[in-house]
């Protein structure tokens, strides 16, 4: 359908190398949209992939955990430059670093807190007024968490960033989407990828998860490229300051 044609749009997509960003990155392309492939150490597999598209595709390194801010909006001015203009910003980078929460290393707070949140907000925020110069209906979407909703053991600093982006987004939903920008959330379940590795890995584990799930898997990278695409689309012009879970049906258990 034409609503749901990316063609000639540009799309940012952070954590690209690997899992979810991979997934979207691709999903995006093979929608027609132009993807910057933002990454900090390995993306080959993801341009072979798209690579195997009919868009354009161009990598950009930027280690999140440290850059400034000023670095962070160059990385933008940067895609905006190789590829002419930017329509869709999909803030997929994440870390998580695991502890007792009583014991919770300011180490790992602060950088889990800078990839997840922090950066998050100043690609926002370099994306919106990008937008809003130059009068473009911009897609934000924010990848949040079940942990958004939730708490979980170990990972404080993780959920404070995941219950953080549920607010900034609702927080420049109710301030930006006057210009038109839509901005919206995906909140995966338990999802396949190298961060969840120690959980599938874990035979106890996997049974506990798999059997809490109605849909009776872990969900796949791939199962977040239609949303994302639905939500980057003209079809999603009327949603703003969505949180929408793909879990399996996780959250209703």
């Amino acid at each position: 359908m034409e609503q749901f044609d990316l063609t000639g749009k540009v799309a940012i997509v952070t954590g690209a190398g690997t899992g979810i960003g991979q997934a979207i990155a691709q999903g995006m392309a093979e929608a027609g949209a132009n993807v910057a492939a933002l990454y900090r150490s390995h993306i080959d597999e993801t341009m072979d992939i798209l690579g195997n598209t009919k868009s354009k595709c161009l990598s950009f390194c930027c280690d999140l955990e440290h850059a400034s801010v000023k670095e962070i909006y160059e990385v933008v001015d940067d895609v905006i430059s190789a590829f002419g203009r930017l329509d869709i910003l999909v803030n997929n980078a994440g870390t998580i670093c695991i502890a007792p929460a009583i014991d919770y290393p300011i180490e790992y707070w602060d950088e889990v807190l800078k990839v997840n949140l922090v950066s998050t907000f100043y690609l926002c925020q370099a994306s919106a007024k990008y937008f809003i110069k130059k009068k473009i209906k911009g897609k934000i979407i924010n990848i949040a968490s079940m942990l958004s909703y939730q708490g979980g053991d170990l990972v404080v600093a993780y959920t404070a960033s995941k219950s953080g982006i549920a607010g900034i987004t609702k927080t420049m939903t109710s301030e930006w989407a006057k210009f038109g920008i839509n901005i919206n959330a995906i909140a995966p379940g338990y999802i396949h990828t190298e961060n969840t590795r120690p959980l599938w890995e874990n035979q106890k584990e996997n049974e506990r998860i798999v059997n809490r799930i109605p849909a009776g898997r872990w969900g796949q990278p791939s199962d977040l490229k239609g949303l994302a695409v639905f939500l980057a689309s003209d079809a999603s012009e009327y949603i703003n300051g969505a949180m929408i879970p793909i879990d399996g049906g996780w959250l209703v258990r």
